[in-house]
C-alpha cells in the first residue's frame, strides 16, 4: 500500500479520523521513514510543527517485517502512543499487531519490597498510611504495576523509592516474585510485541548494559525510531559515565542495614561496617566539595601551580535540563586527590585522604558479606552494590581516561561526582547505529542553518538520508518576529532593566497570554520582580507549583503570563488564544563555564574545529528553534514571536539563527507585531 492510500484524501486515515488534515508533509516524511526501513540504513528527518509525525513514523513501523524501537523524549509522549495513537491504529489497520510500552524500572512497584515495606517504618504520617494501603490494593489488581495508573495519588509518595523496581536493588530470578514481577511480564509482552515503545533514558540504558554482566532490559530490534531527536547526545552522556553521590551511598547503607544476618557476631560487624562507611563518606565528600569551592584547601606545600579542581560555578543541575538549578558545577583536576611534592612524588590530598578510607570502609563491608554462609539473594545484592560504587569512584577520583571529563556538581545538601565521556559520537557510531539495520531521527529541531551536519558530528553519523518536512502551517500569516530596535548588549549591566521595560510593551501589546522564556533562573527571578506589579495580568513564575500545574493554570487563566526556564521551552502545547506570544530574553548558547560544553568546545578546538560556529551556534539555533515552537501549535493560532537578545542583528551569526527560524514577518515596530490580532 502506497503511502498516499494511507495518508491522502479518502486514504485510510481520512475515513476514519474525526480531525483528518491533508497534510502533504506527512506522507513525505511517511515514506522517508519507510525507505529506511526497507532499505538499511540512517534517516535524519525534521518534520515542523503540525506534521503529524507520529503517525508518520508509527504506520510504516508496524508494516516492518522486524521488531521496530519507538523511543522519545519524555513519558508523556509515551503515554499518547500507547493510550491514543496505537490504539486508533489498532482499530482501522487490517492486521493485527501488538505494541507495548516500556518505562524506566522506578515507574513500576516491586512486589517482594512492597511486602518486605508492610512490616517496615516506612510510612510519614496518617495520610501515608491511607496512600499505602490503595498502593497495596492497586497492586494486586494491577496488570502493568505502572504507578502512572496511581491518577488519585499525589506525584511525591515519600515511600515510593522504597518499593519500587530499580535495578540496584533487583533480585533477578532468585527473587521468590520473579514470575509474577511487573519487569518480568513487561519484557514478556515486549518479547512477543511488534513496536515497543520507551524513552531516550531507558533506550541509552539498555544499550549501556547491552554485553554486559546484567545484559538487556529491551527485546532485539532490527529499527529504532528516535522522536524529539534532538535530545540524544545529552541522555546517551549520562548512561556512557560513571556517577557516584552522597545520595547512592545512603541508599546502600540503609538497605544494607535492613539485612537479617543471624550467624553470631556477623551482624555486628556489618553494622560497624557501615557505620564507618557513613562516617567516612561523610568526609569524603566535605573535603571533595570544599576542595573544589576553594581550590587552596589542602594545597599548601605543593610544587604544582594548578590547583585541585578549576573553579566553575555551574548555572545548572544537569544544564540541558533545567538552567540554573545547581549551587556550583566544578571540573576536577588529578590534583584534587593526588599533590606533587618537592622531588616529583605524589602524596593524597585532605580529599585523596578521605577517599582512601572510604574505599577501605567499603572493602570491609564486601569482606564481613562475602563471609556470609549460603547468603541470601538480598547479601549478593548489597556486596554487587558495593562493588559497582567501588569501581565507579576510583575511575572518578583516578580521573586518567582523557576522553572523560570529571566534574563534581553541589546541588542542596547533595554532592554528585561525575564522569561524562566527551564525545559520544564514536561510542554511538559503534553501539547503535553500527548494529541496527536502520535508524530514524526525527524532531522538529535537527537542522542548524539548513543544515544536518552538527546533528550528525555528535551523534556520529555517516552517510544519511536526509528530509526536511516543511510544516503547513501559514508562518506569515500566523506569526511576527518581533525584534526590539533598541536593546543594550545581553551581558551589559543594563540589559536587565531594559528587557524589563519591553516585556511591559509586549505584554500591553498581547493582552498578556504569554510565556516569558529566560536561559536562567536568576534572570527569570530578577525580571519578574520587575514586571509583575507593573502588568494588570495574572502573572505565576516555574517554581510556583508542577509543571502540569502551571500548565492546567495558564490554560484556564484569561490573559496569563508564565516566566518559566527551560523546562518549557519544548515539550509543551498550548493551543488557541492562551497562548499568544513567546518572549524569549536571551539567546540560549550552552554555558561555556559548564563542565560538560567547557570539555566538548575543548575536544572540537584540540581537533582544529571551531567551537564557537561548530557547537554553540547550532546547539543554541536548536533550542531557540524550540523555543519559538512554543507559538504556533494549530492552524487558527496567531501570535507574536520576540527575541530581546540583539546579537541576533548586531552579530554576524545572528543571521545564521534568522535563516534557521520559520519563515514569518520580521518586525522592529511593536505597533507592526500587533496587528497579528487583526
Amino acid at each position: 500500500m502506497q503511502m498516499e492510500d494511507i495518508f491522502g484524501p479518502g486514504g485510510l486515515i481520512a475515513r476514519h479520523h474525526p480531525n483528518y488534515e491533508y497534510r502533504p508533509g506527512q506522507i513525505e516524511m511517511a515514506q522517508a521513514v519507510r525507505d529506511a526501513i526497507d532499505h538499511g540504513g540512517v534517516a535524519l528527518v525534521e518534520a515542523g510543527t503540525g506534521t503529524g509525525k507520529t503517525l508518520a513514523y508509527l504506520i510504516p513501523a508496524l508494516a516492518a517485517e522486524r521488531r521496530v524501537i519507538v523511543t522519545t523524549a519524555t513519558k508523556a509522549l509515551q503515554e499518547q502512543l500507547h493510550h491514543k495513537d496505537i490504539p486508533f491504529l489498532q482499530q482501522i489497520i487490517p492486521r493485527q499487531f501488538k505494541a507495548v510500552c516500556m518505562k524506566g524500572r522506578n515507574n513500576y512497584v516491586c512486589l517482594h519490597r512492597l511486602k518486605k515495606a508492610e512490616d517496615m517504618p516506612v510510612l510519614e504520617g496518617l495520610d501515608e498510611v491511607d496512600y499505602f494501603d490503595k498502593v497495596r490494593q492497586w497492586a494486586a489488581e494491577t496488570e502493568t504495576g505502572d504507578r502512572a495508573e496511581l491518577t488519585g495519588l499525589p506525584e511525591d509518595l515519600s515511600f515510593w523509592p522504597k518499593i519500587d523496581a530499580r535495578a540496584d536493588i533487583c533480585l533477578g530470578k532468585k527473587c521468590e516474585e520473579y514470575d509474577n514481577c511487573f519487569i518480568t511480564r513487561m519484557r514478556q509482552r515486549a518479547l512477543e510485541a511488534d513496536v515497543v515503545i520507551v524513552n531516550h533514558h531507558l533506550f541509552f540504558a539498555d544499550l549501556a548494559m547491552r554485553g554486559g554482566e546484567y545484559g538487556s532490559v529491551l527485546p532485539d530490534y532490527g529499527t529504532a525510531i528516535f522522536d524529539e531527536a534532538h535530545e540524544i547526545e545529552d541522555v546517551a552522556a549520562t548512561y556512557f559515565g560513571a556517577s557516584v553521590s552522597t545520595y547512592r551511598v545512603q541508599e546502600l547503607v540503609q538497605d544494607a542495614g535492613k539485612l537479617v544476618l543471624t550467624e553470631p557476631g556477623r551482624s555486628s560487624d556489618v553494622t560497624k561496617a557501615l557505620a564507618r562507611i557513613s562516617a567516612r563518606a561523610e568526609s569524603f565528600f566535605l573535603a571533595t566539595s570544599r576542595m573544589v569551592s576553594d581550590p587552596g584547601l589542602g594545597a599548601a606545600g605543593s610544587d604544582d601551580d594548578q590547583a585541585g579542581a578549576t573553579v566553575i560555578p555551574g548555572p545548572g543541575a544537569r544544564r540541558r535540563t533545567e538552567w540554573g538549578l545547581a549551587d556550583g558545577r566544578y571540573v576536577m583536576n588529578p590534583s584534587l586527590f593526588l599533590r606533587k611534592q618537592k622531588g616529583g612524588s605524589l602524596s593524597p590530598t585532605v580529599a585523596g585522604e578521605a577517599y582512601i578510607a572510604l574505599t577501605n570502609s567499603l572493602d570491609r563491608l564486601i569482606a564481613e558479606l562475602n563471609g556470609v554462609k549460603d547468603p541470601a539473594p538480598e547479601v549478593e545484592n548489597i556486596v554487587r552494590r558495593a562493588e559497582n560504587l567501588k569501581f565507579e569512584l576510583e575511575f572518578i577520583v583516578v580521573g586518567d581516561d582523557p576522553t572523560f571529563v570529571y566534574w563534581v556538581e553541589k546541588r542542596g545538601r547533595g554532592v554528585f561526582l561525575y564522569a561524562t565521556p566527551i564525545d559520544i559520537s564514536r561510542i554511538l557510531a559503534d553501539r547503535l547505529f553500527s548494529n541496527v539495520h536502520s535508524a530514524v531521527l526525527t524532531s522538529a529541531t535537527l537542522t542548524a542553518g539548513g543544515s544536518f551536519d552538527f546533528i550528525k558530528s555528535r551523534l556520529g553519523i555517516g552517510d544519511s538520508r536526509e528530509v526536511v518536512v516543511e510544516s503547513h502551517f501559514d508562518f506569515r500569516n500566523q506569526a511576527v518576529l518581533y525584534l526590539p530596535a533598541r536593546m543594550p548588549d545581553p551581558r551589559s549591566p543594563g540589559f536587565l532593566k531594559a528587557s524589563a521595560e519591553e516585556i511591559v510593551r509586549i505584554l500591553d501589546t498581547t493582552q498578556g497570554r504569554a510565556f516569558v522564556l529566560f536561559t536562567s533562573l536568576s534572570s527569570m527571578r530578577e525580571t519578574y520582580e520587575l514586571v509583575r506589579d507593573r502588568i494588570p495580568y495574572p502573572a505565576m513564575i516555574q517554581g510556583q507549583a508542577s509543571k502540569t500545574g502551571l500548565l492546567d493554570w495558564f490554560r484556564t487563566t484569561q490573559g496569563a503570563v508564565l516566566f518559566a526556564t527551560s523546562s518549557f521551552w519544548q515539550g509543551v502545547d498550548v493551543q488557541g488564544e492562551a497562548l499568544s506570544c513567546v518572549i524569549i530574553s536571551k539567546l540560549p548558547f550552552a554555558v561555556p563555564t559548564d563542565p560538560v560544553v567547557a570539555a566538548r568546545q575543548k575536544h572540537i578546538e584540540k581537533e582544529g574545529g571551531n567551537s564557537f560556529y561548530e557547537y554553540s551556534v547550532p546547539e543554541a539555533i536548536i533550542a531557540l528553534k524550540q523555543g519559538l515552537g512554543r507559538l504556533i501549535r494549530s492552524a487558527n493560532d496567531r501570535g507574536v514571536l520576540s527575541i530581546l537578545d540583539p546579537r541576533l542583528k548586531t552579530k554576524g551569526y545572528g543571521r545564521l539563527f534568522i535563516q534557521s527560524l520559520p519563515p514569518v514577518r520580521l518586525t522592529a515596530k511593536l505597533e507592526d507585531a500587533a496587528s497579528i490580532f487583526g
